[in-house]
């Protein structure tokens, strides 16, 4: 099956929504529901994946970006959920997705002698044996020469010394999108901007559900043998939809990052600090440093979660106690917010809440997960799977996603170790070639037949250099992306990568992507606009003092 999701499949798709009963319906195309999309697909189930805005467009496209066991659970005791996450890191860094998860460094600073490098480092070892078979280096203790060395941005006063372990990181929407693109490889049908408006029920069996095409008001009935709920912070929309209260509810809270210049910080690992709630990191991210997170309750709009002035200084306020040159507001060149969707609980402290995922069946042909954490995906889809095909018969196979590699994974390897040769055959820089390795691995040759096509392709865009025409094209013609903020957030990181937050680089992405998407120049136009808006709203909600304050910015712009 074609894994190309440009305006034709997209066309075709919407076209046979209503032809036969299918399998499994997912609602929900974050990181769960395209994994578990992926799980029915490769079971050979006949599959439809609706998304009501783009894949990862909620929390999964607003995360940390890393691929980690959860440093911090270990001191909750919570040594199942480690083993188990540790357990995926080392497949998705093997096996599922080598080009798209990457190892990374942390340097733990140590403030006490003695007591806290035996607690901490006893922690860290045990962290590095839980996952079973060895996916990134040991961890190591360092003098404070050793960790100054590592991280001169440091105070000296700000550590006695420093234990260096390794965890893993991922572009969180591109892997999504990535895995949408799998699932439809193994003939599912994935479709965004599509909305689950009521469900379809004989009874008191849920068989399926109506969904709006929401780029044309149409509407269709989906019929279903099984539908399943993977909606993260949606999940009690579901539960209102059903009219039938959910065993479980979803509480959500509001993580907050900030990205800046690499060159802002003299260091060559990341960092982890504690704080008086959780843990905040500095997280080596290309060009940039991601520093955050926050987390605190979010009572507001789902869609377009806001960062207050009040989360900006909090998160500068605790990675200064480190720096020798403290970061300013003028530092950074974007920011973003997520929901974490949290399991609900007697706890009145987010951080407290459970990070692991629940499985329900709140009525019959109704299957609803929620809770667990970027790294499990692959097990929450396959537990929800696994529940809604129960009922199905004895035929249906079991999971294989732990040994499937995602789109692009197949020859990456071979590619890599001959990068200068693939660079020398594609008539790119080695930087280039390397740049767009790491984003799409082996499906990197697509980006090469283009280019080779339209040679004007290979420049830079204006405004976001670190990006090449081909890729806008790409996002359009293989990707799935039908505006232009699916483009400047999600397929690249524009958004938060530049300055000004895409400004410039909109109007040249939405030129190039027009003829593709079938825009003329009043639609172009419109796009950019839109986007110029969204931008906006978000510099404003970022100026504003609280999070109601946040929040009543940001819903300015509709995206």
């Amino acid at each position: 099956m074609s894994a190309r999701l440009d305006r034709a499949y997209r066309e075709d798709a919407i076209a046979h929504l209503e032809d036969t009963e299918i399998d499994v319906l997912v609602v929900g195309g974050g990181i769960v529901g395209a994994g578990a999309a992926l799980d029915a697909a490769a079971r050979g189930l006949n599959v439809t994946l609706v998304e009501a805005r783009d894949w990862a467009a909620g929390t999964s496209s607003r995360s940390s970006k890393l691929i980690h066991g959860g440093l911090r659970y270990l001191e909750q005791l919570d040594f199942a959920l480690v083993r188990e996450a540790l357990k995926e890191r080392g497949l998705l860094l093997n096996t599922i997705a080598p080009h798209l998860v990457h190892p990374v460094s942390f340097l733990f600073p140590l403030q006490h002698r003695v007591w806290e490098r035996a607690y901490i480092g006893a922690g860290v070892a045990l962290y590095d044996t839980l996952g079973g078979a060895r996916a990134v280096p040991m961890h190591k203790h360092l003098t404070r020469t050793g960790a100054m060395e590592l991280a001169p941005a440091l105070k000296d006063d700000a550590l006695t010394g420093a234990i260096r372990y390794y965890d893993a990181q991922v572009d969180d929407a591109r892997y999504v999108m990535m895995l949408a693109r799998t699932a439809a490889k193994h003939g599912a049908t994935v479709l965004t901007r599509t909305k689950v408006t009521g469900l379809l029920r004989e009874g008191e069996r849920v068989i399926g559900a109506t969904v709006m095409d929401l780029e044309t008001g149409q509407e269709y009935n989906v019929r279903a043998r099984s539908v399943i709920s993977a909606t993260g912070v949606w999940t009690d929309d579901m539960n209102k939809m059903t009219g039938v209260d959910f065993p479980f509810h979803v509480r959500m809270s509001k993580g907050v990052h900030i990205m800046v210049p690499r060159e802002r910080l003299n260091m060559d690992t990341g960092i982890i600090m504690r704080t008086e709630k959780s843990v905040l990191f500095v997280i080596p991210w290309d060009q940039h440093w991601i520093i955050g997170t926050t987390d605190t309750d979010w009572a507001f709009d789902k869609n377009h979660p806001a960062a207050s002035h009040a989360d900006v200084r909090y998160i500068l306020d605790h990675v200064n106690t480190l720096l020798r040159e403290p970061l300013t507001e003028d530092d950074i060149v974007g920011t973003y917010a997520g929901l974490r969707p949290l399991l609900s609980g007697a706890s009145s402290d987010t951080a407290k809440l459970s990070r692991e995922h629940a499985v329900a069946e709140p009525v019959p042909g109704l299957f609803v997960i929620a809770g667990g954490k970027y790294t499990t995906y692959r097990v929450m889809a396959a537990d929800v799977v696994n529940a809604a095909v129960a009922g199905l018969g004895s035929g249906v196979a079991p999971s294989v996603t732990e040994h499937l590699p995602l789109l692009g994974a197949a020859g990456y390897q071979e590619m890599l170790d001959d990068l200068a040769g693939v660079a020398r055959n594609s008539g790119l820089p080695v930087e280039t070639v390397e740049h767009l390795m790491g984003r799409y691995g082996s499906a990197a040759n697509d980006l090469f037949e283009l280019i080779a096509r339209d040679p004007q392709l290979r420049q830079p865009i204006p405004g976001a250099p670190d990006y090449i025409g081909a890729e806008a094209v790409y996002s359009a013609t293989h990707e799935g992306a039908l505006h232009l903020d699916d483009i400047l957030t999600r397929r690249t990181r524009i958004s938060i990568e530049v300055a000004d937050r895409g400004l410039e680089a909109a109007a040249t992405v939405a030129e190039l992507v027009a003829p593709h998407l079938g825009w003329d120049a009043e639609r172009t136009n419109a796009e950019i606009n839109r986007y110029y808006d969204r931008v906006h709203a978000e510099l404003a909600a970022n100026e504003a003092r609280d999070d109601e304050a946040a929040n009543a910015a940001r819903l300015v712009a509709a995206i």
